[in-house]
């Protein structure tokens, strides 16, 4: 009953409580936008981890006569304790996180340029003059006065 009361103060009706409310967060536009880029980030990146263990590392091991197993198997040894640095797979990882951070500093750089262009077509479509309600002469878009007649031009 106190639900109808609050329902009838805010003038709002309330869908379906806790999971309407969910469901409402979770159909909007920024979260689904962000759920299609994990998506597609989590391919992208083994993309990318294909192209450095498939292509650039077989080119790099050309010039060092070192095969990816040895690259890989790269380590120190931490004592007699058993453990060890694995730098060959560091060195992978930070190869793979390099030329994924280029690739999206190309498109961020490639984005920013289309929203730049897009911004200039519409500064160029604004017009740079409007016509004073008085007299009818052109006049500057900023004006607050007319030239021409004289009269105070609102907003």
């Amino acid at each position: 009953m106190a639900d109808v009361k609050e329902k009838a103060k805010n003038g709002k009706k309330k869908v379906g409580g806790f999971l309407g409310e969910f469901k409402e967060f979770a159909l909007k536009g920024n979260v689904m936008s962000m759920a299609v880029g994990v998506l597609i980030g989590g391919a992208f990146s083994g993309l990318v981890t294909s192209l450095t263990e498939n292509i650039i590392n077989p080119i790099l091991n050309c010039f060092g006569n070192v095969n990816d197993s040895e690259v890989a198997n790269l380590s120190i040894k931490l004592g007699n304790t058993g453990q060890s640095i694995l730098l060959g797979t560091f060195i992978a990882d930070v190869l793979n996180f390099i030329i994924l951070a280029f690739i999206v500093f190309l498109l961020v750089k490639g984005m920013n340029r289309l929203l730049e262009a897009g911004k200039k077509e519409e500064e160029a479509a604004a017009p740079a003059t409007k016509d004073c309600p008085y007299c009818k002469s052109a006049i500057p878009v900023a004006a607050i006065k007319c030239p021409h007649c004289t009269s105070d031009i609102k907003g």
